[in-house]
């Protein structure tokens, strides 16, 4: 408790901060305050430490460098992967210098931070306010560590609050699916894109548990016979720029391949032929679909010569195509626009990405082949996805009235499903089929630090029962797939359909 202390003519007020050390009560200038009588003293001590113990005390003998600074000076000094460095400046600029960024450090109480809290949990995810919190809270420890503060005022202290329990933090169900959903899931996707690259690549997610970063920065040579080694990852920052890192957390591994997707990686790496990428000279197994963000479009596009010639692109593709159907006048001032930008027919193509874009993928593939759905684009609402129906299970319809021609659209297969998703899923089935803990921590690249987990070890008879049951379940989703339809147009599968059709006999 705080007590009073007798100095002079006057009384000071006195409270313990730790094991033999006691702070004076101060006021704003730092000084130390004389109260008149004993009373006053004991009761602003008393007060002193009770704010002290509840985090809300600030020393205003503390240097008053704000918030912004601090957090300024933090972030330079800091020496972490690209990704992390980017959540970090993400996090502060745009979720805590807002709301902080003028406050002195040593000025911000609990009470602003949980105000801040309550603000950002009715716009965002509480996971996502849970994270930032998380990156606040580091910063004040480390203006503890320089001695700028004396308390944290984002620790977060248990039994206070809302009665809610775990309610607080609870956020939307995570969506999984099964054997079936997965091989359905990247048919749909392998459709959707036209070629087989995408059926190959959610297989593999799905049976591995392998992190998107890891699918598309997987290198041909860490493919092996019996299994897949994650090495890197490719990460993709706000420029767009995909940086080679190694896997989160360091979680170096290698996972368990049954033959049938060992098989089912190589036949693709055999098919694909890849080539090292031009960004980082390395030769992945999987390679984008869509148009590179840089490098395409190089030069003056057809659009930008009907725009100077102030003709339609139709018009240009006339002169270019067709010059007889075009009027002299309106051909020669086509012409001199041509010349004046510089227009190369052919040189606006343009060239593929190496790599896929997260939101790409999963906006365009992965979600209309799981949902059934495109997403809602300007001026286009949400819509199903158009199909003719044969064959089965129906080919995206294109172009123009692609929706009148249609004959049918995908009823969903996991609607939610996120490409992380498979990633739960895959411990899902793992669950299913019995498999050891410290087994599916090694796969999923996960550190269990309690002391039973030190004396858990991987036997090869784990390896080989897991290989079984998922090869197991791979074979029923495939019966499966059998009885809906004995043939698929993505060519990878009608293989293995045909394959397994003449195993059953």
């Amino acid at each position: 408790m705080g007590f009073a202390e007798k100095r002079g003519n006057y009384w000071r007020g006195r409270y313990k901060t730790a094991p033999g050390k006691h702070n004076t009560v101060v006021g704003d200038d730092g000084k130390a305050i004389h109260f008149a009588t004993k009373g006053e003293a004991q009761r602003a001590a008393a007060e002193a430490e009770n704010k002290y113990r509840r985090g809300d005390w600030r020393d205003p003998a503390l240097g008053q460098e704000t918030f912004g600074e601090y957090a300024s000076r933090w972030y330079a000094a800091q020496d972490l992967a690209a990704s992390t460095m980017q959540n970090y400046k993400r996090h502060i600029e745009e979720h805590l210098l807002p709301d902080f960024e003028d406050k002195a450090l040593a000025g911000i109480l609990r009470t602003d931070v949980e105000l801040w809290e309550k603000k950002e949990r009715a716009a965002y995810a509480a996971t996502s306010v849970k994270t930032w919190r998380s990156t606040l809270h580091l910063i004040f420890e480390d203006a503890i560590d320089e001695g700028l503060l004396t308390s944290n005022p984002a620790v977060r202290r248990r039994g206070r609050g809302k009665r809610a329990g775990r309610s607080r933090d609870r956020g939307p169900e995570k969506v999984v699916t099964d054997a079936l959903g997965i091989l359905l899931t990247a048919e749909r996707a392998a459709l959707l894109s036209g070629r087989d690259d995408e059926f190959v690549a959610v297989i593999l997610k799905g049976y591995t548990g392998m992190r998107w970063g890891e699918i598309v920065g997987l290198e041909t040579e860490f493919i092996r016979r019996e299994a897949v080694r994650v090495e890197w990852q490719l990460y993709e920052l706000d420029t767009g720029e995909l940086v080679r890192v190694p896997p989160k957390d360091d979680s170096y591994r290698t996972i368990d391949s049954p033959d049938w997707l060992s098989a089912m990686v190589f036949n693709h790496i055999a098919r694909t032929k890849p080539t090292p990428c031009p960004c980082h000279g390395r030769t992945y197994v999987f390679r984008s679909q869509g148009a590179a963000r840089t490098g395409g479009h190089q030069g003056a596009k057809l659009v930008d010569v009907a725009r100077r010639a102030e003709v339609s692109p139709g018009t240009v593709s006339n002169v270019l195509n067709h010059p007889h159907r075009v009027q002299e006048a309106t051909r020669a001032r086509v012409e001199q626009a041509v010349a004046d930008l510089g227009f190369v027919r052919g040189g606006h193509v343009p060239e593929h990405a190496s790599h896929w874009r997260r939101n790409g993928f999963a906006t365009w593939l992965f979600t209309p082949a799981v949902s059934g759905w495109y997403p809602k684009k300007s001026p286009q609402e949400a819509r199903p996805v158009p199909i003719l129906g044969e064959p089965w299970p129906g080919v995206p319809a294109r172009g123009r009235g692609a929706t009148n021609r249609a004959d049918a659209c995908w009823i969903p297969v996991a609607k939610g499903l996120t490409p992380h998703g498979l990633r739960h899923t895959h411990r899902t089935m793992m669950e299913d089929l019995g498999t050891e803990k410290v087994l599916m921590d090694e796969r999923m690249g996960h550190i269990d630090g309690s002391v039973s987990a030190r004396y858990a070890h991987v036997t090869p008879g784990m390896r080989k029962r897991l290989r079984a049951g998922l090869t197991e379940q791979w074979e029923a989703a495939l019966d499966a797939r059998l009885t809906m339809g004995p043939t698929s147009p993505v060519r990878a599968l009608n293989e293995l359909l045909r394959a397994r059709s003449a195993a059953r006999g």
